[in-house]
């Protein structure tokens, strides 16, 4: 790949209108990420981790602080269909347990209100939703130019320099995670703050949840909590029919969630 072939791949995080400011030691990690060749990177191993989400249902209170800090920090846009992550309300009725009402004003941007319009007998809960980083994406088989790929630390991103707008990912991903931004008719998603985690820090949802409902995990690292975590809990994944490697885990996961 070409000096300037790279230095494409890494501008399109940054002249975005500061989407995704890659800058010091990120900026330095993405080169060789783009370059194909991560472990020749000095300051960040890409090899060295492969990346997933644990997100715990019992925790989840709907606040919105994940979608808030998400918006601000990636700059994704305040429009009411665009969101990286998005926390959907399920209200279970002890007569219909198999039909949950599931709302999700505004994402969960604004927290939720009239939690007990349903009555005492009704199970309320929240799910936090976003990019699964698939270790088999059918979002990553169905683009046609490769503008969706995934690094070798498992995190599916996007190079919107690349990107057509044809909106095949956004049809293939069974989770609804993808959007076309406005401002550039390009396909947009969680990259699970990759300009973060490539210095060390944890994503803005993760670091802002009051709770600790959601945790970034490193599955390579032995020592993550993940692995007494995933040994000790009933830890599911959403849709595991479509077998696509889903690596956001869902503790206390009911079966109404969809």
């Amino acid at each position: 790949m070409s000096t300037s072939a790279t230095s494409n791949r890494r501008d399109f995080l940054k002249d975005s209108g500061k989407w995704i400011l890659l800058t010091g030691a990120a900026t330095l990690a993405w080169d060789f990420v783009a370059e194909g060749a991560p472990e020749q990177a000095p300051n960040y191993h890409a090899i060295d981790h492969w990346w997933g989400m644990i997100i715990d249902i019992e925790k989840c209170i709907g606040c919105g602080n994940c979608v808030r800090a998400c918006k601000a920090e990636n700059g994704v846009p305040m429009t009411d269909d665009a969101f990286r992550t998005w926390v959907e309300r399920y209200v279970v009725m002890p007569d219909e347990p198999d039909k949950p009402i599931v709302d999700s004003p505004n994402g969960g941007y604004d927290g939720f209100v009239n939690l007990k319009q349903y009555g005492d007998g009704a199970k309320v809960f929240f799910v936090p939703k976003m990019c699964n980083h698939c270790a088999h994406s059918p979002c990553v088989q169905v683009c046609p130019v490769g503008a969706t790929f995934e690094s070798p630390d498992g995190v599916v991103l996007v190079d919107k320099t690349r990107c057509l707008g044809c909106r095949y990912c956004v049809q293939a991903c069974p989770y609804g995670c993808r959007y076309i931004d406005p401002r550039t008719e390009t396909v947009d998603k969680c990259t699970l703050c990759y300009h973060r985690i490539a210095k060390g820090l944890t994503t803005a949802c993760c670091e802002t949840c009051p709770t600790g409902a959601r945790v970034l995990v490193d599955l390579k690292n032995p020592k993550d909590p993940i692995h007494e975590f995933m040994r000790t809990h009933k830890v599911n994944v959403l849709k595991p029919q479509m077998a696509t490697g889903s690596k956001a885990y869902y503790n206390g996961l009911d079966g109404a969630v969809r």
